[in-house]
């Protein structure tokens, strides 16, 4: 089963978080109306199973939330991976999202590293600060360990960068993380 439970309670935040890469129930509650519809498509566009329930120093902003959700999704994904035994371990999407086109690729490699090419034309979608979109991004891509790329070919709405984002991410990932072999994909013999 590939499977994670993460509990991470800080001063800011105080987060639960159950996933399934093979699918399940997807419940999200985090006190950021935004983010629980960009993870619910993460979910579901990810063919993952995800609980999540957060609560957090939104009165302040959402940026610790947001973070600390990042930070414990990617860790959760590195761990329900394992030894990422058989995995597809690469992942690409060219994604469409009305007027947006979003690209993006992943290599599970146990190497952080992500580039960010998005820009968003106005600075809140409803009350969210799109400047979290990348802060979301960085703190789970350093968490799971993956080589990231997200590229906005084009597009107009923010909302729908946004979502062109978390739907094409989740898109890869859901390639990189299938099962295809019994060896791991590298000419190392492991993936850290």
């Amino acid at each position: 089963m590939r499977v994670s439970k993460i509990s991470r309670t800080t001063k800011e935040t105080q987060i639960d978080l159950e996933l399934n890469l093979d699918g399940g129930d997807i419940d999200i509650s985090t006190g950021v109306g935004f983010l629980d519809h960009m993870l619910t498509l993460f979910a579901h566009h990810g063919g993952m199973g995800l609980v999540i329930k957060a609560t957090g120093d939104t009165h302040i902003d959402d940026h610790h939330t947001v973070e600390d959700i990042g930070i414990s999704l990617g860790k959760a994904i590195y761990e329900a991976l394992g030894d990422k035994k058989g995995i597809v371990r690469y992942g690409q999407m060219l994604l469409p999202m009305d007027e947006t086109l979003i690209e993006s690729v992943v290599d599970i490699s146990g190497r952080s590293y992500l580039v960010f090419n998005a820009e968003f034309r106005s600075g809140k979608v409803g009350t969210f600060d799109t400047a979290l979109v990348e802060e979301f991004f960085v703190a789970f891509t350093s968490n799971a360990k993956i080589t990231l790329h997200i590229n906005m070919r084009y597009g107009r709405n923010d909302h729908h960068i946004a979502e062109g984002i978390f739907k094409g991410v989740a898109r890869a990932m859901r390639v990189a993380m299938r099962v295809e072999s019994d060896s791991v994909n590298s000419t190392k013999g492991m993936i850290e």
